[in-house]
Protein backbone atom coordinates (compact mmCIF):
# COMPACT_ATOMS: atom_id res chain seq x y z
CA UNK A 1 0.00 0.00 0.00
CA UNK A 2 1.37 3.45 -0.78
CA UNK A 3 2.27 5.86 1.83
CA UNK A 4 -0.76 8.01 1.16
CA UNK A 5 -3.49 5.73 0.85
CA UNK A 6 -1.85 4.29 4.10
CA UNK A 7 -1.49 7.03 5.84
CA UNK A 8 -5.00 8.22 4.92
CA UNK A 9 -6.54 4.66 5.61
CA UNK A 10 -4.97 5.32 8.97
CA UNK A 11 -6.62 8.56 9.71
CA UNK A 12 -9.61 7.52 9.55
CA UNK A 13 -9.43 4.53 11.13
CA UNK A 14 -8.54 6.87 13.78
CA UNK A 15 -10.92 8.79 13.68
CA UNK A 16 -13.48 6.15 13.78
CA UNK A 17 -11.72 5.05 16.69
CA UNK A 18 -11.90 8.54 18.95
CA UNK A 19 -15.77 8.64 17.75
CA UNK A 20 -16.50 5.00 18.69
CA UNK A 21 -14.59 5.05 21.92
CA UNK A 22 -13.38 8.82 23.11
CA UNK A 23 -9.85 8.81 24.96
CA UNK A 24 -7.68 6.29 26.31
CA UNK A 25 -9.19 5.62 29.69
CA UNK A 26 -5.70 4.25 30.81
CA UNK A 27 -2.46 5.05 30.49
CA UNK A 28 -3.40 7.59 28.11
CA UNK A 29 -0.10 8.89 26.02
CA UNK A 30 -0.73 12.38 25.99
CA UNK A 31 -1.02 12.43 29.80
CA UNK A 32 2.51 10.80 30.18
CA UNK A 33 3.67 12.97 27.86
CA UNK A 34 2.54 15.98 29.85
CA UNK A 35 4.09 14.43 33.29
CA UNK A 36 7.37 14.01 31.34
CA UNK A 37 7.47 17.45 30.36
CA UNK A 38 6.36 18.66 34.14
CA UNK A 39 9.36 16.88 35.13
CA UNK A 40 11.38 17.95 32.52
CA UNK A 41 10.61 21.15 33.62
CA UNK A 42 12.03 20.79 37.18
CA UNK A 43 15.47 20.94 35.41
CA UNK A 44 15.21 23.65 32.32
CA UNK A 45 13.39 25.93 33.80
CA UNK A 46 14.72 29.72 34.30
CA UNK A 47 13.37 32.77 33.84
CA UNK A 48 14.81 33.30 30.33
CA UNK A 49 13.52 32.82 26.75
CA UNK A 50 16.34 30.43 26.21
CA UNK A 51 15.20 27.90 28.76
CA UNK A 52 11.77 28.23 27.15
CA UNK A 53 13.34 27.21 23.69
CA UNK A 54 15.34 24.79 24.89
CA UNK A 55 12.25 22.89 27.16
CA UNK A 56 10.20 22.98 23.81
CA UNK A 57 13.01 21.58 21.37
CA UNK A 58 13.89 18.68 23.76
CA UNK A 59 9.76 17.45 24.14
CA UNK A 60 8.74 18.10 20.44
CA UNK A 61 12.07 16.56 19.41
CA UNK A 62 11.29 13.57 21.71
CA UNK A 63 7.71 13.16 20.29
CA UNK A 64 8.63 13.71 16.48
CA UNK A 65 11.49 11.03 16.84
CA UNK A 66 9.12 8.99 18.47
CA UNK A 67 6.63 9.16 14.97
CA UNK A 68 9.60 8.67 13.23
CA UNK A 69 10.41 5.37 14.53
CA UNK A 70 6.46 4.73 13.98
CA UNK A 71 6.83 5.59 10.69
CA UNK A 72 9.27 3.59 9.43
CA UNK A 73 7.28 0.30 10.72
CA UNK A 74 6.02 -0.18 6.85
CA UNK A 75 4.30 -3.28 7.41
CA UNK A 76 1.96 -2.08 10.43
CA UNK A 77 2.02 1.81 9.30
CA UNK A 78 -1.86 2.11 8.90
CA UNK A 79 -2.85 0.27 12.35
CA UNK A 80 0.25 2.42 13.38
CA UNK A 81 -1.66 5.52 12.11
CA UNK A 82 -4.74 5.04 13.76
CA UNK A 83 -3.11 4.39 17.28
CA UNK A 84 -1.46 7.70 16.97
CA UNK A 85 -4.37 9.78 15.39
CA UNK A 86 -6.57 8.04 17.98
CA UNK A 87 -3.92 8.51 21.01
CA UNK A 88 -4.06 12.54 19.23
CA UNK A 89 -7.36 13.24 19.08
CA UNK A 90 -10.35 14.55 21.37
CA UNK A 91 -12.89 15.57 19.42
CA UNK A 92 -15.31 12.71 21.18
CA UNK A 93 -14.55 13.88 24.78
CA UNK A 94 -15.28 17.53 23.39
CA UNK A 95 -18.78 16.71 22.25
CA UNK A 96 -19.66 14.87 25.21
CA UNK A 97 -18.47 17.18 27.22
CA UNK A 98 -20.39 19.91 25.39
CA UNK A 99 -23.84 18.27 25.78
CA UNK A 100 -22.94 17.08 29.57
CA UNK A 101 -22.53 21.13 29.89
CA UNK A 102 -25.65 21.78 28.13
CA UNK A 103 -27.46 19.21 30.57
CA UNK A 104 -26.14 21.02 33.40
CA UNK A 105 -27.38 24.11 32.66
CA UNK A 106 -30.45 23.39 31.33
CA UNK A 107 -31.42 21.55 34.67
CA UNK A 108 -30.31 24.81 36.54
CA UNK A 109 -27.19 22.46 38.05
CA UNK A 110 -24.97 25.71 38.30
CA UNK A 111 -22.36 23.60 40.79
CA UNK A 112 -22.40 20.90 38.43
CA UNK A 113 -21.78 23.27 34.91
CA UNK A 114 -19.35 25.41 37.60
CA UNK A 115 -17.25 21.77 38.12
CA UNK A 116 -17.36 20.36 34.20
CA UNK A 117 -16.15 23.65 33.21
CA UNK A 118 -12.57 23.13 33.97
CA UNK A 119 -12.59 20.26 31.89
CA UNK A 120 -13.20 22.90 28.51
CA UNK A 121 -11.41 25.71 29.35
CA UNK A 122 -9.11 27.61 32.43
CA UNK A 123 -11.90 30.29 33.27
CA UNK A 124 -13.05 30.67 37.04
CA UNK A 125 -15.93 29.22 37.16
CA UNK A 126 -17.13 30.29 40.51
CA UNK A 127 -17.71 33.95 38.95
CA UNK A 128 -19.77 33.25 36.10
CA UNK A 129 -23.33 33.06 35.61
CA UNK A 130 -25.65 30.33 33.63
CA UNK A 131 -24.93 32.55 30.38
CA UNK A 132 -21.26 32.79 30.89
CA UNK A 133 -21.16 29.57 31.38
CA UNK A 134 -22.74 28.95 28.63
CA UNK A 135 -20.17 31.65 26.71
CA UNK A 136 -17.45 30.13 27.63
CA UNK A 137 -18.57 26.43 27.08
CA UNK A 138 -19.25 27.45 23.59
CA UNK A 139 -16.11 29.49 23.25
CA UNK A 140 -14.04 26.63 24.35
CA UNK A 141 -15.83 24.40 21.48
CA UNK A 142 -15.03 26.63 18.93
CA UNK A 143 -11.45 27.10 19.23
CA UNK A 144 -10.89 23.41 20.65
CA UNK A 145 -12.78 21.84 17.35
CA UNK A 146 -9.61 23.25 15.36
CA UNK A 147 -7.01 22.26 18.15
CA UNK A 148 -8.50 18.88 19.43
CA UNK A 149 -9.04 17.38 15.86
CA UNK A 150 -8.92 19.83 12.76
CA UNK A 151 -5.50 19.99 13.49
CA UNK A 152 -3.66 16.92 14.63
CA UNK A 153 -5.77 15.68 11.04
CA UNK A 154 -3.99 18.06 9.20
CA UNK A 155 -0.89 17.49 10.50
CA UNK A 156 -1.37 14.05 9.85
CA UNK A 157 -2.40 14.29 6.45
CA UNK A 158 1.29 16.45 6.37
CA UNK A 159 3.41 14.72 7.44
CA UNK A 160 1.91 11.25 8.53
CA UNK A 161 3.09 9.82 12.22
CA UNK A 162 5.75 12.59 13.12
CA UNK A 163 3.20 14.94 12.43
CA UNK A 164 0.49 13.78 14.66
CA UNK A 165 2.57 13.38 17.34
CA UNK A 166 4.63 16.51 17.05
CA UNK A 167 1.37 18.18 17.05
CA UNK A 168 0.06 17.12 20.15
CA UNK A 169 3.53 17.77 21.95
CA UNK A 170 3.21 21.67 20.75
CA UNK A 171 -0.51 22.24 21.51
CA UNK A 172 0.08 20.44 25.05
CA UNK A 173 2.69 22.64 26.10
CA UNK A 174 1.31 25.38 24.63
CA UNK A 175 -1.53 25.00 27.41
CA UNK A 176 0.92 23.59 30.01
CA UNK A 177 3.38 26.74 30.10
CA UNK A 178 1.92 29.14 27.57
CA UNK A 179 1.07 31.89 29.93
CA UNK A 180 1.57 35.56 30.12
CA UNK A 181 1.97 35.20 33.82
CA UNK A 182 4.94 35.83 35.96
CA UNK A 183 6.30 32.68 35.80
CA UNK A 184 6.35 31.98 31.92
CA UNK A 185 5.76 34.79 30.32
CA UNK A 186 9.73 34.22 29.23
CA UNK A 187 9.89 30.29 30.10
CA UNK A 188 6.67 29.73 28.01
CA UNK A 189 7.25 32.12 24.93
CA UNK A 190 8.58 29.34 22.70
CA UNK A 191 5.67 27.42 23.89
CA UNK A 192 3.17 29.55 22.78
CA UNK A 193 4.25 31.20 19.47
CA UNK A 194 5.18 27.95 18.32
CA UNK A 195 1.65 26.64 18.51
CA UNK A 196 0.80 29.67 16.88
CA UNK A 197 2.11 28.38 14.08
CA UNK A 198 1.41 25.45 14.04
CA UNK A 199 -2.27 26.31 14.04
CA UNK A 200 -2.13 29.26 11.32
CA UNK A 201 -3.04 26.98 8.38
CA UNK A 202 -5.76 24.65 11.06
CA UNK A 203 -7.57 26.93 12.44
CA UNK A 204 -8.37 28.45 8.64
CA UNK A 205 -9.13 25.19 6.94
CA UNK A 206 -11.66 25.36 10.51
CA UNK A 207 -12.89 28.24 9.35
CA UNK A 208 -13.84 27.50 6.35
CA UNK A 209 -15.42 24.23 7.15
CA UNK A 210 -17.90 25.64 9.51
CA UNK A 211 -18.61 28.54 7.25
CA UNK A 212 -19.81 25.82 4.80
CA UNK A 213 -21.48 23.90 7.33
CA UNK A 214 -23.40 26.60 9.44
CA UNK A 215 -26.75 25.26 7.24
CA UNK A 216 -26.55 22.38 9.50
CA UNK A 217 -27.28 24.53 12.36
CA UNK A 218 -29.72 26.99 10.89
CA UNK A 219 -26.98 29.42 9.86
CA UNK A 220 -25.44 31.13 6.87
CA UNK A 221 -22.06 30.77 5.64
CA UNK A 222 -22.37 34.42 4.30
CA UNK A 223 -22.82 35.43 8.17
CA UNK A 224 -19.77 33.13 9.39
CA UNK A 225 -17.49 34.58 6.67
CA UNK A 226 -18.66 38.25 7.85
CA UNK A 227 -17.95 37.66 10.96
CA UNK A 228 -15.05 36.03 9.96
CA UNK A 229 -13.36 38.92 8.00
CA UNK A 230 -14.62 41.51 10.36
CA UNK A 231 -13.66 39.98 13.60
CA UNK A 232 -10.87 37.72 14.04
CA UNK A 233 -8.28 39.98 14.11
CA UNK A 234 -9.13 42.19 16.89
CA UNK A 235 -9.12 38.53 18.84
CA UNK A 236 -5.74 38.21 21.06
CA UNK A 237 -5.02 34.79 19.42
CA UNK A 238 -4.69 34.91 15.77
CA UNK A 239 -6.42 31.33 15.43
CA UNK A 240 -8.55 31.20 18.06
CA UNK A 241 -10.05 34.29 16.64
CA UNK A 242 -10.71 32.57 13.65
CA UNK A 243 -12.47 29.71 15.19
CA UNK A 244 -14.89 31.80 17.41
CA UNK A 245 -16.06 34.61 15.25
CA UNK A 246 -16.90 31.80 12.30
CA UNK A 247 -18.29 29.80 15.05
CA UNK A 248 -20.17 32.66 16.49
CA UNK A 249 -21.48 33.86 12.69
CA UNK A 250 -22.79 30.37 11.45
CA UNK A 251 -25.02 30.60 14.92
CA UNK A 252 -25.75 33.81 15.11
CA UNK A 253 -24.60 34.80 18.38
CA UNK A 254 -22.51 37.18 20.10
CA UNK A 255 -19.28 36.04 21.58
CA UNK A 256 -16.42 38.09 23.46
CA UNK A 257 -16.48 40.76 26.29
CA UNK A 258 -15.47 40.20 30.14
CA UNK A 259 -13.22 36.72 30.58
CA UNK A 260 -12.34 35.88 33.86
CA UNK A 261 -9.54 33.93 34.21
CA UNK A 262 -7.81 32.27 37.23
CA UNK A 263 -4.45 34.93 36.77
CA UNK A 264 -7.15 37.83 36.49
CA UNK A 265 -9.84 39.44 33.74
CA UNK A 266 -9.37 39.99 30.18
CA UNK A 267 -11.23 42.04 28.47
CA UNK A 268 -11.97 40.04 24.50
CA UNK A 269 -13.54 42.00 21.82
CA UNK A 270 -16.97 41.08 20.63
CA UNK A 271 -17.43 38.26 17.86
CA UNK A 272 -20.46 37.96 15.87
CA UNK A 273 -23.94 39.62 15.83
CA UNK A 274 -26.79 38.74 17.85
CA UNK A 275 -27.71 38.12 21.49
CA UNK A 276 -25.40 36.17 24.19
CA UNK A 277 -25.79 32.53 23.64
CA UNK A 278 -27.83 29.86 25.59
CA UNK A 279 -28.26 26.64 26.14
CA UNK A 280 -29.68 25.87 23.02
CA UNK A 281 -26.81 27.44 21.14
CA UNK A 282 -24.56 25.78 22.98
CA UNK A 283 -26.13 22.42 21.76
CA UNK A 284 -25.97 23.61 17.84
CA UNK A 285 -22.09 24.31 18.48
CA UNK A 286 -21.64 21.10 19.39
CA UNK A 287 -23.83 19.76 16.30
CA UNK A 288 -21.75 21.83 14.10
CA UNK A 289 -18.53 21.04 15.64
CA UNK A 290 -19.14 17.22 14.83
CA UNK A 291 -19.87 17.95 11.64
CA UNK A 292 -16.55 20.05 10.77
CA UNK A 293 -14.71 17.49 12.79
CA UNK A 294 -15.91 14.44 9.91
CA UNK A 295 -15.30 17.42 7.67
CA UNK A 296 -11.98 17.67 8.80
CA UNK A 297 -11.45 13.76 8.18
CA UNK A 298 -12.73 13.36 4.81
CA UNK A 299 -10.38 16.47 3.73
CA UNK A 300 -7.12 15.26 5.61
CA UNK A 301 -7.64 11.78 3.81
CA UNK A 302 -7.72 13.38 0.65
CA UNK A 303 -5.03 15.08 1.40
CA UNK A 304 -2.99 12.55 2.03
CA UNK A 305 -4.05 10.45 -0.68
CA UNK A 306 -3.09 13.26 -3.08
CA UNK A 307 0.08 13.80 -1.46
CA UNK A 308 0.83 10.03 -1.79
CA UNK A 309 0.15 10.37 -5.43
Amino acid sequence: MRTGTSTAAGLLLGFALDRLLGDPRRCHPVAGFGSAAMALETKTYRDSRAAGVLHEVVLVGSATAVGLLAWRATPGRVLLTAAATWTVLGGRSLARTGHAMADRLAADDLAGARELLPSLCGRDPEVLDADGLARAALESIAENTSDATVAPLFWGAVAGIPGLLAYRAINTLDAMIGYRNERYRKFGWAAARTDDVANLAPARLTGLLTAALAPLVGGRPTAAWRAWRRDADSHPSPNAGVAESTMAGALGVRLGGRTQYRHGVEMRPTLGDGPPPRVADLRRAVTLSEAVQLAAALTAAGMAAARGR
